[in-house]
């Protein structure tokens, strides 16, 4: 009898437990369940109010001390930050104008409006052209949000208002200046200037997040495309190196000629404008000449911009100078650009890759040689000053010369390519575009500069006698 118990009691344990495990494979199942649809949930939620906007949208704005942002190269002001703890309200006016609100939380900081200002401009929005090929587009729209853009408008504006504080501001405020930052879609900055001892002067800064929904429904609006097409780019870097760019869709080239060039290794390291500036952001040392940024035992980096906009020594970028290592020649065209009625000018540098042997190739198109300013070299920085893309603008603009020239209207374009003809990523190359102009003393030398990773300095300088 005992045994038989003891053997009808295991089998009853037996069963037992596999009955416990059966619920137990079903509670994992269902608990499964509950998380992912609350993932799911959650997910949506994040989403859709991401996505969503008002008319009215109250922004925060987001203000740094001295202390929090030590590598600040702006001029500042002996006022800055004296007029500061301020709020943000973006106002849309129709599918593309926005009022920009800033607000003050005491008596003697001033109201601003900047009002009115049309987003087709400085929302990224491509050339019709490019529309044709996949890759121009991705091009043109990447290189577009990841390049600086910035604004400024004169405080007797018709786009500006400035009203109550006490009186510093509506009586010394010299620019006030919009930027979309060369990041994520999204990341912008106000800035506020006035003039000390005859010098432009930052007394306010701020850096704010566009709301996305409404950058969608402009970007949309302008580009005829929905916004998912290219909204990861966008909003997150996506390295599209390897992209083959067909320049005969942007330009038909009428002639060319191999043209005599100068690049003076040991010339010394020319200064001048945001580079001067921007010497704490280059995290290298003993550079004194342009070889001196090729040569592979020099350890060159620079201080990374990340967001909301501000660069972070703490976190260096990196270069891959030794792709364009070695200057080989220089190439002039004259073109016949897409969209444009005039002949223009393109200039090819052509390089060797100092690891690989490989020929990489400069190009600055869409230019009219002969409107470039004439100026001194010490005063490179007012000339052409362009970042590299397509259909892009200059990195600071008055606004209303922008109304006067849309950049998807733009045949320029600048590119850095393969011997296949594939884009090379200027980013991680660490050149962020060029500066382009005629000698003040000879209107047939042309001087070109390469703009390193965030503008922090010059790497090169070219001249080009154009007879």
């Amino acid at each position: 009898m005992s045994n038989t118990s003891s053997v009808q009691r295991v089998k009853k344990i037996t069963l037992f437990s596999k009955a416990n495990l059966r619920v137990t494979k079903k509670q994992i199942l269902f608990s499964t369940l509950i998380v992912s649809l609350g993932l799911i949930s959650l997910g949506s939620f994040w989403f859709t109010s991401r996505y969503r906007f008002d008319n009215t949208t109250p922004v925060k704005l987001q203000e740094f001390s001295n202390a929090e942002y030590p590598e600040n190269p702006a001029p500042l002001a002996k006022t800055f930050q004296r007029y500061s703890s301020r709020k943000l309200t973006v106002i849309k006016r129709d599918n593309t104008h926005f009022d920009f609100v800033l607000e003050p939380t005491n008596k003697k900081t001033a109201k601003i409006v900047v009002k009115n200002v049309d987003l087709k401009l400085l929302v990224p929005k491509a050339p019709e052209w490019v529309k044709k090929d996949k890759g121009l587009e991705v091009i043109a729209l990447t290189d577009r949000e990841w390049n600086r853009q910035q604004i400024s408008f004169p405080p007797n504006s018709e786009h500006i208002e400035i009203s109550g504080g006490d009186g510093f501001e509506k009586q010394n405020i010299t620019e006030i200046a919009l930027a979309n930052n060369c990041l994520n879609a999204g990341y912008w900055e106000v800035l506020l200037f006035t003039k000390e001892d005859g010098n432009k002067s930052l007394y306010y800064q701020s850096w704010f997040t566009f709301p996305i929904g409404l950058y969608k429904n402009v970007f949309e609006n302008i580009n005829q495309m929905s916004y998912w097409k290219h909204w990861w780019r966008l909003e997150h870097w996506q390295d599209i190196s390897g992209t083959v760019v067909r320049t005969d869709l942007l330009r038909k080239v009428i002639d060319q000629k191999e043209i005599a060039t100068k690049f003076l290794p040991d010339e010394r390291i020319i200064v001048s404008g945001e580079q001067g500036r921007k010497v704490r952001t280059t995290l290298a040392k003993n550079l004194t000449t342009w070889r001196d940024f090729y040569r592979n035992e020099n350890d060159i980096k620079f201080a990374t911009f990340r967001p909301p906009g501000f660069y972070d020594s703490q976190k260096p970028w990196e270069n891959e100078y030794w792709r364009i290592g070695k200057f080989q020649k220089a190439i002039l065209r004259n073109i016949k650009p897409v969209g444009v009625e005039q002949n223009l000018q393109e200039i090819e540098l052509l390089f060797s890759d100092t690891k690989t042997g490989e020929t990489n190739k400069l190009f600055i198109s869409g230019v009219n040689l002969k409107e470039i300013p004439k100026l001194a070299v010490a005063d490179y920085p007012k000339g052409l000053y362009m970042p590299m893309g397509i259909g892009v603008p200059p990195f600071y603009q008055k606004y209303e010369e922008l109304e006067k020239n849309h950049p998807d209207k733009s045949p320029y374009f600048s590119v850095l390519l393969d011997s296949k003809d594939k884009w090379i990523d200027h980013h991680h190359l660490a050149l962020d575009g060029v500066a382009i102009h005629l000698d003040k003393d000879n209107p047939n030398l042309l001087h070109i500069y390469l703009l390193s990773y965030e503008r922090n300095t010059l790497i090169a300088h070219f001249s080009i006698n154009l007879q």
